[in-house]
């Protein structure tokens, strides 16, 4: 790995603050800046991480902070994508975007343990 761009999870991360950031200019006016300014920040808030973290590989514990950034990030991110499902989408849901943050969720704490056990 030359770069963080050669991470899977950060090119995931990347695209699906791209979904979230066109999705989010799609609510109503009085949610562009509660509910989709929130959504916004923390769904770049994961890639940031990642970048951050990469930038720190070269000190292990360091770099795995920033991962667990990076998992905390994508949590608010599902918290906030449920309850703009719930209120803006209730007949038809979020779902694939959900799906693809627990998705993305699951590989950033594999990549943690990759971390843990392999990362010299």
């Amino acid at each position: 790995m030359k770069s963080y761009r050669d991470l899977d999870i950060y090119n995931e991360a990347y695209q699906l603050a791209l979904e979230v950031h066109q999705m989010s200019l799609k609510l109503p006016k009085y949610e562009l800046y509660e509910q989709g300014s929130q959504i916004r920040r923390s769904s770049k808030s994961i890639k940031n991480n990642i970048v951050e973290g990469f930038g720190r590989r070269r000190y292990k514990q360091e770099f795995i902070k920033f991962l667990v950034y990076s998992q905390s990030s994508c949590d608010e991110t599902i918290d906030h994508l449920r309850m703009i499902s719930d209120i803006h989408y209730p007949k038809n849901p979020l779902t694939e975007l959900l799906d693809k943050y627990i998705v993305l969720g699951k590989r950033i704490n594999k990549f943690i343990q990759y971390v843990e056990n392999n990362w010299e």
